[in-house]
């Protein structure tokens, strides 16, 4: 679990409420002025590039929209790659191994959490190099968030609403038949 207080107010301002962060990674390279966020909550992946003049550029992938999360260390580099169903990614080359696996694993983790087929990681280790991939299958199913389920209004008491209707028929409203239809209905609630 991620301390809330370690993360900058952009993304605590975007988190919806009951959203848990369960990763987080942050990269300060030498040659920018603020840091870069990589959340991973128990609903969707978060990146964050935080700019000068307290801009920053905040793109967010919900588990339903993920197609692949992909991870390639070389011997010159390494990439960390995001893809939505769009086709749009999110490309990382900052990522360390183990900051790759940890947040690999947390998504895994988040989308076993909600998805009713479990996904795996797959991982591949060749001589120049190692990689990590997380796929999510093309019919992916989830269980969803529990919602605060709704009250039924309480229905009004009959005897109150044949007043009610008594009134109605007093001043105009309804006439002497349309009364004794609705009151003998009412009347047969009781």
């Amino acid at each position: 679990m991620v301390w809330l207080a370690e993360l900058p107010d952009e993304i605590l301002e975007n988190l919806y409420p009951g959203e848990d962060v369960l990763y987080s990674v942050k990269k300060k390279l030498y040659t920018e002025l603020k840091p870069k966020y990589l959340i991973v909550t128990d609903r969707r992946i978060i990146y964050l590039d935080q700019k000068i003049l307290g801009r920053y550029d905040l793109i967010d992938i919900p588990y339903e929209k993920l197609e692949f999360v992909h991870f390639k260390k070389g011997k010159i580099g390494a990439k960390f790659i995001i893809r939505n169903e769009e086709g749009e990614e999110i490309v990382l080359t900052w990522m360390e191994k183990d900051e790759a696996e940890k947040a690999i694993e947390a998504i895994r983790d988040a989308i076993n959490a909600i998805a009713v087929e479990p996904v795996s990681i797959q991982k591949r280790k060749g001589i120049l190099g190692f990689e990590l991939e997380l796929s999510k299958p093309k019919e992916f199913i989830t269980r969803t968030y529990p919602q605060a389920v709704a009250k039924a209004a309480p229905k009004e008491d009959p005897i109150e609403r044949i007043r009610k209707l008594k009134e109605l028929y007093e001043s105009g409203v309804i006439s002497r038949e349309e009364f004794e239809e609705k009151k003998r209905k009412l009347l047969d609630q009781i």
